[in-house]
């Protein structure tokens, strides 16, 4: 198994978190495409990760909210 940085391990089931850049390319189109905070948007990858479907339904779920 390949070991990396984050305690994920190849075929352990944890998603690979993505590098810092990433989270904020992810996070400015997700803020943009939700209508959402950038600090919103950086919260929900921390919390679910890069996976852009699980994204963009929480940020639906967050925005129905306010």
């Amino acid at each position: 198994m390949i070991n990396r940085d984050d305690g994920a391990q190849s075929g352990d089931g944890k998603a690979a978190q993505p590098a810092q850049g990433d989270v904020e390319l992810l996070a400015r189109r997700l803020a943009k495409d939700m209508d959402i905070s950038e600090d919103e948007a950086r919260e929900l990858i921390e919390l679910i990760g890069p996976d852009w479907t699980s994204l963009v339904r929480e940020a639906r779920f967050l925005k129905g909210r306010y």
